[in-house]
């Protein structure tokens, strides 16, 4: 498959475009004013204590309080000892896609690609009878307690950030996890001389070098130990600057940044076949050239500088592409089209078949638009980075091996999707429920807000409901104040009907209530907007 990435730079945005075989699959937007905060590391002090929800709120110096839920506590942290960073790990394995990213500020930082979206590495433990049930969030923290974390979700609508004291420092090769003892490897590397060959090389590195515990990562595979080994002395003093820096700086203070997109870019997509990285900006051009050629030299030669007049997002029409993801409706080649509705809850995902009537029958024209709309719905989830929980309505099928093969259609699309996905399969409705690992805003959320009309609703009451609005508040006036006349503010819309459909009635109140009623046009109102004026 051929995979090129656009990066356009602007000193207030830079966006990041991933194509694959000409279609626009990913699209990534970083604001100088509002950059991401995954991966960082903050000194927070805790807020308050929610027993009943077994979390607590941590002021971390954003705008929002952040959530820190008891599971992500680390045992080790005791109230009271006002220690930030002493931790352990919990829990039989660890899910790559849930580590964060910390490779950035400090001399020599070596960033590696990201983490694999759902591979889960087995950590050793010391049997289920010595096991220990989770302990409550007022026995683990106090308020007022200062902490190390690090941010797994951003901000999100009106949730803060989410953290975790499970801080985790990802290299090329590794991932280290501060004072664990734990050695895990990559499922992904199946031969088992190889893995006995990382973990002997991990094993002696942590015996002379002391504390602290390693997750070998798929790209460790074939890499010699003297890489390795580099990897976790850099690992090694990079912590230890975080710590020198959690007992120097104040609480609300950012003690680690990740990486700005452009790099982030380089580190979590690295992996891919990459057959060309074009860059509009030749500042970043060399910054970034020079990262590859210090950590990433396999992709040095096919990272290009584009000096051209077009701008480069309209080599591909990505731009269109961008504004075609905002829309409700997703057309489909076929004829058929898609519905997406995103809510706070979850999203939902209609199929019709719309303008397609097929060639042979019901049944076989319902399944081709069903095996169209999962490939669809698999590529606008990445682009339009759709999380949480979502239910897809596809046509109904009578055909039960026509149903396995959508459901596996959907299946396969997803899974070049670098997010954790689930399926749960068909409920009894016949819909598919789903979830899609939701760690930044979607891309409506960045480019959109809500409509300053409808106020998020997506509709607006008719101009002959705010009609009646008016005569109910003209009688409410007239019961309780005194007043010569009475002066209506409304916008064009409402006026007109007013004036037109609703004269009689006006007459009529008029009459009813013996005083006169004036309107006047207020371009600025919305449709929903009047108010009455007492004169």
């Amino acid at each position: 498959m051929s995979t090129e990435i656009l990066i356009n730079v602007t000193p207030h945005e830079t966006r990041v475009a991933v194509v694959e075989n000409g279609v626009l699959q990913d699209v990534f937007i970083e604001r100088t004013r509002k950059r991401g905060l995954v991966g960082n590391i903050y000194k927070g002090r805790v807020a308050r204590i929610l027993p009943g929800m077994q979390a607590a709120f941590v002021e971390v110096g954003l705008e929002r309080a952040a959530f820190l839920h008891a599971a992500d506590v680390q045992s080790g942290v005791q109230a009271g000892t006002g220690n930030p960073l002493k931790a352990v790990v919990k829990g039989q394995e660890v899910r790559l896609h849930e580590l964060a990213a910390v490779a950035n500020g400090l001399p020599g930082a070596s960033p590696g690609s990201r983490l694999e979206a759902g591979d889960v590495l087995p950590v050793a433990d010391n049997g289920a009878k010595n096991k220990k049930p989770l302990e409550t969030i007022s026995a683990l923290l106090r308020e007022g307690q200062e902490i190390l974390v690090q941010v797994v979700k951003d901000p999100l609508g009106s949730k803060g950030a989410r953290l975790t004291m499970q801080i985790s420092i990802p290299s090329r090769y590794l991932v280290f996890i501060p004072n664990s003892q734990q050695i895990g490897i990559s499922q992904k590397i199946e031969d088992t001389d190889e893995r006995q060959r990382l973990k002997n090389i991990v094993s002696e590195f942590m015996r002379q070098a002391g504390s602290g515990g390693y997750i070998l990562r798929t790209a460790a595979e074939g890499v010699s130990a003297e890489d390795l080994c580099a990897d976790m002395e850099f690992l090694q003093k990079l912590w230890q600057s975080i710590e020198e820096r959690a007992r120097t700086e104040p609480a609300e203070t950012v003690i680690y940044e990740d990486l700005p997109l452009v790099m982030r870019t380089m580190r979590d997509l690295g992996r891919l076949e990459i057959e060309k990285l074009r860059i509009d900006s030749r500042e970043t051009h060399q910054r970034v050239v020079k990262f590859a050629n210090k950590f990433m030299t396999e992709l040095a030669p096919r990272i290009e500088h584009y000096p051209g007049e077009r701008p480069i997002f309209d080599l591909y029409g990505v731009d269109d592409e961008i504004q075609k993801a905002l829309d409700r409706k997703v057309q489909l080649k076929s004829g058929g089209h898609l519905i997406i509705d995103q809510t706070e809850a979850l999203t939902t995902i209609d199929v019709n078949t719309g303008a397609f009537v097929g060639h042979r029958n019901l049944e076989e024209t319902i399944f081709t638009t069903n095996l169209e709309a999962a490939q669809a719905i698999a590529r606008q989830l990445r682009l339009r980075n759709l999380g949480g929980i979502i239910i897809i309505d596809f046509i109904d099928m009578q055909d039960a091996n026509h149903r396995r093969q959508v459901l596996r259609a959907l299946e396969k699309s997803l899974e070049r999707d670098h997010t954790k996905t689930h399926i749960s399969g068909v409920s009894a409705l016949g819909l598919v429920e789903m979830t899609r690992k939701r760690t930044r805003e979607s891309l409506q959320h960045v480019l959109c807000e809500p409509c300053p009309a409808c106020r998020g609703r997506g509709s607006l009451k008719t101009a002959e409901t705010v009609c009646y609005e008016i005569f109910r508040e003209i009688l409410r006036a007239a019961r309780q104040f005194e007043a010569q006349k009475y002066l209506v503010l409304a916008s064009q819309e409402v006026v007109d009907v007013l004036l037109d459909e609703e004269s009689t009635s006006v007459a009529e109140l008029e009459e009813f209530i013996g005083k006169p009623i004036k309107f006047q046009v207020e371009a600025l109102y919305t449709q929903e907007q009047y108010d009455v004026v007492l004169t």
